[in-house]
C-alpha cells in the first residue's frame, strides 16, 4: 500500500522534516480521512499535558484516523494502533546526540565573555552526548574533563587524552563551564560559573542553571528535520 501522511502539531523541525519527505515523494493529505496511513507528529511528540506540541488533541484526532494508522513521533504514549518511536531507534537517538552536542556550545560561547580555548569545562557523563560534547570542546582547544560512574570508563577516557574523574568528588568551582547530560540530581548545589543542563530531568541545582532541552528543535530545525525525514524514510 501506497504511504499517505497526515501530520498534526507545528515546529520548525517537523516542517522541515514534511518539505524533505515530500520531495522523496511521500504523499501528505490536507484532511485526517480513511485514506491516511500514516500519522506524523513532532519529535518528542507531546507537551507536559499531554497536548501535541504545536497544538492539537492526540486522542481526538485518533478518533478521526483510520484504527490501523500507524503514529510516528517521539516518547510515544502506549496507543492501540502501531506505533514507529523515532526516540527508540538507536540510530537516531545517537545522530540527534551529536546535534544537540553542536547546539550546546551555542550558550556557552553567548554567555561567557572569552573564548572556549584553554577554558576549564566539566562534562558529567559518558553517554552520547557527553561524548560528543567533549569531542567537540576539545577541538576547539578547551580544558575538557568528563566525570564518569564506571572506573573502566574513566581509564578509557584518560586513555583518550581527556582529563576524568568520578561522580563524587567533583570541585565545581575548578571550572567556567559544567555541562550536565545525566538526569539526577547530583551537583544540589549551583556553583559560581555557567551551568548548563542538557538532561531530561535536571541534575544541577541552584537559580543560575540554564536548563537546555529541545536543542535540535530549537537552534537546529533545519538538521532536527532532516534527521526526522531520514529516519521515517529507512524505517517506512
Amino acid at each position: 500500500m501506497t504511504p499517505v501522511f497526515y501530520t498534526a502539531g507545528n515546529t520548525p523541525a517537523l516542517n522541515f522534516g514534511i518539505r524533505l519527505l515530500k520531495d522523496a515523494g511521500i504523499s501528505f493529505s490536507s484532511l485526517p480521512c480513511p485514506q491516511v496511513t500514516h500519522l506524523l507528529l513532532p519529535v518528542p511528540s507531546l507537551e507536559s499535558d499531554g497536548s501535541i506540541k504545536g497544538g492539537g488533541d492526540l486522542a481526538l484526532l485518533m478518533s478521526q484516523l483510520p484504527c490501523d494508522i500507524t503514529v510516528i513521533g517521539g516518547n510515544l504514549p502506549a496507543l492501540a494502533c502501531p506505533v514507529i518511536d523515532l526516540m527508540q531507534d538507536p540510530e537516531y537517538v545517537a545522530r540527534n546526540a551529536a546535534i544537540t552536542a553542536h547546539c550546546a556550545l551555542i550558550p556557552a560561547m553567548t554567555r561567557l565573555e572569552c573564548t572556549l580555548e584553554g577554558c576549564p569545562v566539566l562534562v558529567v557523563g559518558w553517554g552520547r552526548i557527553g561524548k560528543c560534547l567533549a569531542r567537540l570542546l576539545r577541538g576547539l582547544d578547551a580544558q575538557v574533563t568528563v566525570a564518569a560512574r564506571k572506573p573502566a570508563d574513566r581509564a578509557m577516557l584518560e586513555a583518550l587524552g581527556y582529563r576524568a574523574t568520578d561522580m563524587v568528588n567533583i570541585k565545581v568551582s575548578d571550572y567556567r563551564i559544567i555541562y550536565n547530560t545525566v538526569p539526577q540530581m547530583l551537583l544540589p548545589q549551583g556553583a559560581d560559573c555557567l551551568c548548563i543542563d542538557l538532561a531530561s530531568k535536571p541534575g544541577i541545582g541552584g537559580d543560575n542553571v540554564l536548563w537546555a532541552r529541545g536543542l535540535p528543535g530549537k537552534d537546529a530545525p533545519e538538521s532536527s528535520g532532516r534527521l526526522i525525514a531520514e529516519t521515517v524514510l529507512r524505517l517506512l
